[in-house]
């Protein structure tokens, strides 16, 4: 049997870096489908635009960005002042919104997208987010005319 989820949360050269104990949450939370190696890398703001327009073609910054790779399950970057900025917006300390965040990421990698689906991913996030006592998702937001 493949072992369950690991996650590590380091800045964007792979340092480990401080993450208010975002990969164990995200072990407890993910779906029990979820199998192998997901690395969080919590970035700038410039970071991340580069990221999105390198491999998006969109020239600016975003919250969440995921990288599938095979044969470990991929990469999520997380823009830091982004993230502090939605937390604000939303009232709620910065290590809820990175794991709004992370979770969506996670969807991301393990298959869905929100854009072009029937709503598996909506539905997903939204069991899962209530499960783990998070406030309204990442995709229920943009629903709301929340922008990303």
């Amino acid at each position: 049997m493949t072992p369950r989820l690991r996650v590590s949360v380091t800045d964007l050269t792979g340092r480990p870096v401080p993450s208010h104990g975002l990969g164990p949450w995200l072990v407890r939370t993910a779906p029990t489908s979820a199998r192998g190696s997901v690395s969080i890398a919590l970035v700038t703001d410039a970071a991340i635009r580069r990221l999105n327009r390198d491999f998006r073609g969109k020239d600016h910054p975003t919250d969440v960005l995921s990288f599938p790779c095979d044969p470990p399950l991929g990469d999520i970057a997380i823009s830091v002042p982004t993230a502090r900025r939605q937390a604000r917006e939303m009232g709620h300390p910065l290590r809820i919104e990175l794991r709004v965040l992370a979770l969506h990421g996670l969807l991301h990698l393990l298959g869905y997208d929100h854009e072009t689906d029937q709503g598996q991913m909506h539905r997903a996030e939204e069991k899962l987010r209530r499960r783990s006592g998070l406030p309204a998702g990442l995709i229920r937001r943009e629903s709301r005319g929340g922008r990303r």
